[in-house]
């Protein structure tokens, strides 16, 4: 019986690090990548990702918002992580207040960043995930 991947949707305006991350990911998972917060929602819903990795920050919208529209139509074991070069410890209270699964800073790269999205995928929702 064939193994199937971990699908993970990425999403980031930098194209840059979109294709660093992408490039990261792929030997490891089913890797699609996103430019733009908007479209979200419909490639949650007809991607059915195993996991999100989500930029926190974007010209039209936040993250966090990001989020909120797109849990609605994901499926119920997608899991949403918000990603930022942010201060960790306010990533930390957005990913609390915003519903999200987990949050991981952008200076966790390569074999690290493998490593946290298996952990994450693996573990249980955390207390007030997916209630934006």
């Amino acid at each position: 019986m064939a193994v199937t991947k971990v699908r993970v949707l990425v999403v980031d305006d930098d194209p840059d690090q979109l294709e660093l991350v992408r490039r990261t990911l792929a030997p490891h998972f089913e890797v699609q990548t996103h430019h733009s917060a908007l479209g979200v929602s419909n490639l949650v819903r007809n991607g059915e990702p195993d996991l999100v990795l989500l930029d926190v920050n974007f010209p039209a919208l936040k993250g966090d918002q990001v989020l909120s529209l797109a849990r609605r139509h994901a499926p119920r074991d997608t899991k949403f992580i918000l990603y930022s070069a942010a201060d960790e410890s306010q990533l930390r209270s957005l990913a609390r207040a915003s519903g999200a699964d987990g949050y991981l800073s952008k200076s966790v790269q390569g074999t690290e960043l493998i490593e946290k999205l298996t952990t994450l995928r693996a573990r249980g929702r955390p207390p007030g995930a997916g209630k934006p």
